[in-house]
């Protein structure tokens, strides 16, 4: 399929990396459909929209961030996206960028989850205090393991 991206131009995308998020993102409930595509800047990524070309989300590898991060969600949860196995799952988090110069900052309460195996998605909310929506990200970011939080 070809989509119409917010930093990349038009781009080809085959068919079977269309992630569906049934619920949306928290804010943007009725875009549901997505593809992950390179930002040239490893470990990053874009989350883009299929329904919307200028909506885009910069998403990481929140292990990476930080070594001790534990996203605990309750198995009942993870069945509503057909997970079955620990092995079906990847998980992002959401990167904010600041509008003037500050922080950037990641979204470890709130990360997405994708079930590689059907690319059927779902934000989920941890309840443990020690993850926040606004983490500041190290710099710079190595693409290994990160430091603990």
């Amino acid at each position: 399929m070809e989509i119409k991206t917010k930093a990349l131009g038009t781009v080809s995308v085959p068919d079977d990396q269309l992630l569906t998020i049934p619920q949306g993102l928290f804010g943007f409930e009725s875009y549901t459909q997505y593809v992950l595509l390179p930002t040239g800047y490893e470990p990053f990524l874009w989350l883009q929209s299929v329904q919307k070309d200028s909506l885009a989300f910069l998403v990481v590898d929140p292990f990476l961030v930080c070594a001790d991060y534990e996203a605990d969600i309750d198995d009942r949860e993870l069945a509503k996206i057909g997970v079955s196995s620990p092995s079906d799952v990847a998980v992002f988090a959401l990167i904010t960028l600041p509008r003037d110069k500050g922080d950037i900052t990641v979204n470890l309460q709130g990360p997405l989850i994708v079930n590689i195996s059907n690319r059927q998605c779902m934000q989920a909310v941890l309840s443990d205090s020690r993850w926040k929506i606004k983490q500041v990200l190290p710099h710079p970011l190595s693409g290994t393991k990160g430091d603990t939080c």
